[in-house]
């Protein structure tokens, strides 16, 4: 007997629509595993955490589809099995956005964590189940083994590949979220309905069909918590009750910056009168300042420059070209003198010219976190570059707790500048209590006690740290580099 004989008589499948099949639901996984990461922002954030979470759950959904689809096909005649899953995958990832949003909404981190979980593990497991079916469908002969495996997993690759490029160059920065995973949903209905009527079984699932209609309304009914699907953010921006002109820009569920559209000295976040209260006091009043900010926000410090100092020139990097959009059509248009730029804050840096600078404020954020790139020393030393003599670095920082990451960001920026202080409330400074810290750097010296008259002119109770003072503080927190900035990790509940 040869080992063609002993291959089971067994339905083929043609090389083209096995390759189609395999492509398509490698980069289905693919679309799914990114796209989770941005249903997801709005209550876990942009972090590395998040990032390693959707990650490892995508992966162990590969792994589990992988062998359980394997193991299936030698038990159920495999053409029987493509249908249903690919219309089951279809159903769960239409379900995608409304189970997890309706999750949040109920407050309940379990049932949050666990429509996460399962928003990833499903339809990825699901997904890649079909891969082993199809080859078991094209295993007609034993002799031909090594050549259908690696021909189909070679196009699983480059299906995972086109999935993650259509993604995240295409699909994140022109379709809002519940639209992409209910096409995709759609997608995969149709396919399974081609898939079963190719095979002579005559029908699609009606019933699957349904699932994915009603997901569909759901996901555009359910709440999302967003005004805008950034190719970053959930952003949306919310009125004040208490002050008819006030605007709060709040990006991922956190608020981000204030903005009054009929008083651009209106300053209503702590931190921002904190760096408003160094700028007065650093520079003559009403003199036009050359500024360079890293993120945009609502812009609220640049527009408090122009209001106060005509004439400033602020040149703002913003890496999210939506909150751009959202800062001219919703928070008053760009004040004169602004110059916002969609790009890279650390790319830009190397751009700027050398010793031209007044200010250099440092204010982005990907969920409370300072981009890791923005925070190294490297960064630092090219935004002191471009200050002249006199010039005044301003970086703003959140952390909680034993505040690891904030120690390291000071110890950091001492590294490039001669003096070095910093702001924030005393319960925050102490580690009873998180917030936001700011950081004042020269080259020339600070006058950090008519800082401190002045944020006690704007009813601010905070302190600052200075010298030995300050020194003691940092202790042996780390220089962060480009080498070594585990900035998402020395923040709490790493930094504990």
């Amino acid at each position: 007997m040869t080992d063609d004989d002993a291959a089971p008589a067994q339905p083929g499948l043609g090389p083209w629509p096995a390759a189609a099949l395999v492509f398509g639901s490698s980069a289905a996984v693919l679309v799914v595993e990114l796209v989770a990461l941005r249903l997801l922002a709005p209550y876990y954030g942009l972090t590395l955490e998040t990032n390693t979470m959707v990650i490892g759950l995508a992966l162990t959904a590969i792994a589990a589809g992988t062998w359980a689809g394997g193991w299936t096909a030698d038990l159920v005649a495999p053409r029987r099995l493509l249908g249903p899953l690919l219309g089951i995958s279809g159903a769960a990832v239409a379900l995608t956005p409304t189970l997890v949003r309706g999750a949040a909404v109920t407050a309940d981190p379990g049932l949050l964590l666990l429509a996460a979980t399962l928003s990833v593990l499903v339809p990825g497991a699901l997904l890649s189940a079909v891969t082993p079916v199809v080859i078991k469908l094209r295993l007609t002969s034993l002799a031909h083994t090594g050549t259908v495996v690696g021909h189909l997993s070679g196009v699983g690759t480059v299906g995972a590949i086109a999935g993650t490029v259509l993604t995240g160059f295409v699909l994140i920065s022109r379709v809002p979220v519940s639209g992409i995973l209910v096409g995709l949903g759609i997608a995969l209905l149709v396919t399974s309905v081609v898939v079963q009527v190719a095979g002579r079984r005559g029908r699609g699932d009606v019933v699957l069909a349904v699932v994915v209609a009603m997901a569909g309304l759901g996901a555009a009914t359910a709440p999302s918590g967003c005004d805008v699907e950034t190719t970053y953010h959930c952003l949306a921006i919310t009125a004040d009750p208490e002050r008819p002109t006030g605007r709060t820009l709040v990006l991922d569920g956190l608020r981000h910056s204030y903005v009054d559209l009929a008083d651009a000295t209106h300053l209503d976040f702590e931190y921002v009168r904190a760096m408003a209260s160094v700028t007065d006091t650093a520079f003559p009043a009403g003199e036009a300042l050359d500024g360079y900010h890293l993120g945009a926000g609502g812009l609220t410090l640049p527009r408090y420059l122009a209001a106060t100092r005509p004439g400033t020139a602020s040149r703002v990097s913003e890496i999210d070209a939506g909150v751009v959009a959202a800062d001219v059509r919703l928070l008053g248009g760009l004040p004169e003198g602004v110059d916002v730029r969609v790009e890279d804050g650390r790319l830009a840096i190397a751009d700027l010219e050398p010793e031209a600078l007044d200010l250099v404020v440092g204010d982005a954020f990907g969920g409370v976190s300072v981009p890791w790139h923005l925070a190294t020393v490297e960064a630092v030393r090219g935004l002191e570059r471009a200050l002249h003599e006199e010039g005044v670095y301003l970086a703003n920082l959140i952390d909680h707790g034993p505040l690891a990451f904030a120690r390291a960001a000071v110890a950091t920026t001492g590294e490039v500048f001669a003096h070095v202080a910093l702001l924030a409330d005393p319960s925050v400074l102490a580690g009873e209590d998180g917030g936001n810290l700011v950081v004042v750097a020269s080259d020339t010296g600070l006058d950090v006690a008519a800082v401190l008259d002045r944020l006690g002119e704007r009813e601010l109770g905070w302190r600052s740290l200075t010298g030995d003072e300050l020194d003691a503080w940092v202790g042996d927190a780390p220089v962060l580099t480009d080498d070594h900035a585990p900035v998402d990790q020395l923040l709490t509940p790493y930094g504990r």
